[in-house]
C-alpha cells in the first residue's frame, strides 16, 4: 500500500500547523480558480480522500451554521443556532462541475452582483447568451450549425465564447472537417449545475416541438 493510500506523514504534519488538517485545507480552497476533486485536494495536502472527505463535509456544514449539537441528539446531529454564535456565512463550500470550491452565498446574489458589475460591462450581450444556450443544447456543434439555428453570423461571439472560457474545441466533424464546440467545466461552475444533463427541458417551454430532434437530424442528412 502507498504512502498516499495510508495517508503518510502529511496528516501529522497538517495537524502542527494551527488550526490543523481542517485550515489547511480551508486556505487550499481559498486560492483555487477552478472547482478540485476530492483526490485532488488530498493528493496535495498529501492525505488520504477519505480525511480530505470528512474533512470538506465538516467545512461544508460550518459554513451553513450546522456547528451545534442540540440537546440530547446524536453527536452527529447537528442544527443551526444563530443565537449560539452559529449563523451561516456570506459563502458556502460546494460541490459543482465535479469538484469542490468556495462560493458566495446564493442568498447575497444581487449584493454582490450590485459590488461586482457596478459600472462594469463584463456580462454577455443577449447575442453572446442566444448563442451560448444554441451550443449548450446541440453541444458539440459546429459554427455553421450555430448560425443557420440563429440566422446570423456567430463568429465574433464563438470568439468572445471561447476567450471567456465558456466553450472549447471538441474536435472536427468527421464529414466537413468543422471544427466543433462544446460548454467547459467553467460553464458548468458558472450555471451551478454537475453536468449538462441538468440542464432544464426545453419541450415543456416550447410546445409544438415535439420533433425537433428529427428536425435536425433529417437536415444532416
Amino acid at each position: 500500500m502507498s504512502e498516499q493510500e495510508t495517508g503518510g506523514d502529511g496528516l501529522a504534519e497538517l495537524e502542527a500547523v494551527p488550526g490543523g488538517a481542517r485550515a489547511a485545507l480551508e486556505a487550499v480552497l481559498m486560492v483555487i480558480d477552478q472547482p478540485a476533486t476530492a483526490e485532488e485536494l488530498a493528493a496535495g495536502l498529501n492525505v488520504t480522500v477519505a480525511v480530505v472527505e470528512d474533512l470538506l463535509e465538516g467545512l461544508r456544514q460550518e459554513y451553513s451554521g450546522y456547528t451545534v449539537k442540540a440537546p440530547g441528539r446524536d453527536a452527529d446531529d447537528l442544527h443551526t443556532d444563530a443565537s449560539a454564535g452559529a449563523a451561516p456565512r456570506g459563502f458556502e463550500l460546494r460541490n459543482v462541475a465535479g469538484g469542490w470550491r468556495i462560493y458566495s452565498r446564493a442568498d447575497f446574489a444581487d449584493v454582490v452582483g450590485r459590488f461586482v458589475l457596478e459600472g462594469q460591462t463584463a456580462r454577455l450581450t443577449q447575442a453572446a447568451l442566444e448563442t451560448m444556450a444554441v451550443i449548450a443544447y446541440r453541444q458539440p456543434v459546429s459554427r455553421a450549425r450555430v448560425s443557420a439555428i440563429r440566422g446570423v453570423n456567430v463568429d465574433s461571439v464563438i470568439r468572445t465564447l471561447v476567450q471567456r472560457g465558456l466553450i472549447e474545441d471538441s474536435g472536427t466533424d468527421p464529414e466537413s472537417g468543422a471544427i466543433l464546440y462544446r460548454t467547459t467545466s467553467y460553464f458548468l461552475e458558472r450555471m451551478g449545475i454537475g453536468s449538462v444533463a441538468e440542464l432544464p427541458q426545453l419541450s415543456p417551454h416550447l410546445p409544438g416541438l415535439e420533433g425537433i430532434e428529427e428536425f435536425f437530424d433529417a437536415e444532416r442528412m
